[in-house]
């Protein structure tokens, strides 16, 4: 069967980031409207004899110099001489991020950007708009069909090799430009609409994770406090799961606002977001329990190049001197999770990031108003013990006590491990300030009416904390965050 292409744009060099941009968005934006008008003739009942295909941009840069204009920098250049490139995505949405990493190039490296058609095609689900959908419109001989005339997506081209340090490109490829491919990118996009109930665009640059339904009811408290007062502050928006958007007193609804319903069962894992137009506003994901969904989640968030997520949720304290309430600041990790052995050995060791720590330790001294030696009353720092065991207490008891005296941990949960190692794998800053909720090693657990008073009472000034570091981080400016501890050797030049 023949192949139906848009018509072909030759590749193009460029010396200003904001054209090369444009002509991503130019060729990316014909792949869509070829491949949605196909699909639509298709579902309107055409008979296609050829095989429609529309293929990704792609962005590519040559240099042969290890010479670059700072050194300084943790990304924003290439690893040394050779030609470099990566396919792009959804360029509305990615807009001021392709257009930072573009001037970065152009700055380090003084070479021209060459933008084209990469021979990646477009798989037809990720060309569908925001609210379009196909379940219902056809039946189960024509989805059936879709395979004979449509790309659908290629697993293989969206296996995490490259965040993996594990790709071994074939001679003559180019290397990578970017931790992920423009699919890759498509398909965490698809993901983070089904798990979180939000669309993409929503999402912010801050990111905070919490594995209790308290801590999101106190963030959908506080933001609609927010929203009523017309000044005070610079948050936009809140959006909560289904799209629905509350403007902040004052402001205009925007396009789109009014096809947010509230839906009818919550997602698996529900996002809300206190939104800012330049994005640096906070997320904040309700995981839910255990390490395979605090996985999932930041596997799919990390496309959206966050500048630093936070877990904030409560653990088992693990110390006679630790009391119900305390703080734990997790500055190392001991992982049996288990998700991420087979992507990041468990001999890679999960550094602390004293950007983070440091603008945790003083969102803690901040909300409390503790000081110096009175912070170490309520306050913490060691190592936390993750598992993907929820009733590790039912284990032969010398066992894990074991375990956690010689690793020196002070605490254990299911879930902070896991997002500290992701984002350690994925480039995203990182950090944990836990909440102890109970002492099973010293008979301390919870009881239902103790424990939802208990959550009640603390869960207030624990988000404060968080929301506190995260404008701490703000404030200092992203190129203070940015770790160079996170790159290996050969680092690709996209934040």
């Amino acid at each position: 069967m023949s192949s139906i292409h848009p018509p072909f744009i030759a590749p193009a060099r460029f010396d200003n980031a904001a054209d090369a941009l444009a002509q991503v968005q130019s060729i990316y934006q014909g792949s869509l409207e070829h491949l949605r008008n196909a699909l639509g003739r298709f579902v309107a009942g055409e008979a296609l004899t050829s095989h429609v295909r529309a293929c990704y941009p792609f962005i590519r840069v040559r240099t042969e110099t290890v010479a670059r204009a700072d050194s300084r920098l943790s990304y924003g250049f290439v690893s040394g001489p050779g030609t470099f490139e990566t396919t792009l995505t959804r360029p509305d949405l990615f807009h001021a991020y392709y257009l930072t990493q573009f001037e970065l190039l152009l700055r380090n490296h003084h070479v021209s950007l060459e933008v084209g058609t990469s021979s990646q095609p477009i798989p037809v689900h990720f060309s569908l708009a925001e609210n379009n959908h196909l379940e219902g419109s056809l039946d189960a001989s024509r989805r059936l069909l879709m395979r004979d005339l449509f790309d659908l997506p290629d697993l293989s081209a969206m296996d995490d090799g490259i965040a993996n340090g594990t790709l071994e490109p074939k001679p003559g490829d180019s290397l990578p430009l970017s931790l992920f491919t423009a699919p890759r990118v498509d398909y965490s996009l698809h993901r983070l609409r089904h798990y979180t109930g939000t669309a993409p665009d929503h999402f912010q640059n801050y990111v905070l994770f919490t594995n209790y339904q308290f801590y999101i009811d106190e963030f959908m408290r506080l933001g609609h406090e927010l929203m009523a007062q017309e000044s005070g502050h610079d948050y936009t928006a809140f959006v909560e799961p289904g799209n629905v958007v509350a403007r902040r007193a004052g402001l205009p609804t925007q396009p789109g606002d009014e096809l947010g319903t509230a839906p009818s069962r919550m997602p698996q894992m529900p996002a809300y977001h206190l939104m800012r137009g330049d994005r640096s506003g906070i997320t904040m994901v309700n995981i839910g329990v255990g390490p395979s969904n605090a996985k999932t989640i930041t596997d799919h968030i990390a496309v959206l190049r966050p500048h630093a997520w936070i877990m904030l949720g409560h653990c088992a304290g693990l110390r006679t001197t630790q009391a119900l309430g305390d703080y734990v600041l997790a500055h190392g990790y001991v992982r049996e999770d288990h998700v991420l052995d087979e992507d990041l050995p468990l001999w890679v060791p999960i550094p602390p990031l004293a950007e983070v720590q440091v603008a945790l330790e003083a969102a803690v001294a901040d909300v409390t108003q503790l000081k110096g030696f009175a912070l170490k009353h309520i306050m913490r720092t060691g190592t936390v013990a993750s598992t993907d065991n929820r009733n590790w207490e039912l284990l032969p008891q010398r066992t894990p006590e074991r375990r956690f005296s010689q690793s020196r941990a002070i605490a254990l949960d299911m879930e902070s491990a896991t997002i500290a190692a992701n984002g350690f794998r994925f480039r995203v800053p990182y950090g944990t300030l836990l909440c102890v909720s109970d002492k099973p090693l010293h008979g301390e657990i919870k009881l239902p009416g103790m424990a939802n008073h208990f959550y009640r009472e603390r869960v207030d000034q624990h988000l404060r904390i968080g929301i506190r570091a995260i404008e701490l981080l703000r404030e200092q400016g992203v190129d203070q965050l940015h770790s160079r501890k996170l790159r290996s050797f050969a680092e690709v030049a996209f934040q």
